[in-house]
């Protein structure tokens, strides 16, 4: 099942461990789909950028992940073909999908750090859950934060950091304003909605060699 509107909105209270550091990696001159707060890769010149809008707690996030975000980086991504931006969306436990983000941004991550971590969180994502039920998800969160070369007082600034919880909250708001985006994973290219189909491989690909065609 996809997220709905409503799960992506659980930003409130429950947000146990809402937090970010301010977004790193440096100054980025923004393309004409990129927001200030966007961590993005692939070329600046790319006639493409394609923009995911995707929770590190949302399984089909990660099955987008799995089958279909390595073929598209090494494709599209890495041969100047396509700008990708992943833009943070809240699903269920939304408090462990805010501190996984505030973990990725940590410590002056650049755009690669970041969605490296990004992809390890989703890796993990089981051993998340699983730790969850037993109140131990911050464990294998720090644990992944030490894997990257992050010592403990930075884990816990970055997942502190309320300046994060307001970032996370006008991109679901501008997500909705702009795209009417009511589940996870969603893909905007050049500004428009992609339908649900596009999640494929197959007819991704087919998508992006059209528009390319149009440049």
């Amino acid at each position: 099942m996809r997220a709905t509107r409503r799960s992506i909105g659980m930003m409130g209270a429950a947000l146990l461990l809402a937090a970010a550091c301010t977004p790193a990696g440096g100054a980025q001159k923004l393309g004409k789909f990129e927001d200030a707060s966007d961590l993005a890769i692939g070329s600046a010149k790319a006639p493409l950028t394609l923009v995911e809008y995707a929770s590190v707690t949302c399984v089909h996030c990660r099955e987008f992940h799995d089958q279909v975000y390595e073929q598209l980086k090494t494709n599209y991504i890495d041969t100047g073909k396509v700008r990708f931006v992943f833009r943070e969306m809240l699903t269920a436990p939304p408090e462990v999908a805010a501190a996984g983000f505030q973990l990725a941004r940590c410590g002056g991550a650049t755009p690669e750090q970041y969605l490296n971590r990004v992809g390890v969180l989703f890796d993990q994502q089981t051993a998340v859950f699983q730790a969850l039920q037993q109140g131990q998800a911050r464990q294998v969160l720090l644990q992944v934060a030490r894997a990257s070369g992050l010592s403990e007082e930075q884990f816990q600034a970055c997942i502190t950091d309320e300046k994060g919880y307001e970032r996370i909250r006008e991109t679901a708001e501008q997500a909705d304003r702009r795209y009417k985006v009511t589940g996870t994973p969603t893909l905007v290219l050049n500004g428009k909605k992609l339908e649900p189909d596009a999640l494929s491989y197959a007819r991704l690909s087919q998508i992006l060699d059209a528009e390319a065609g149009k440049k």
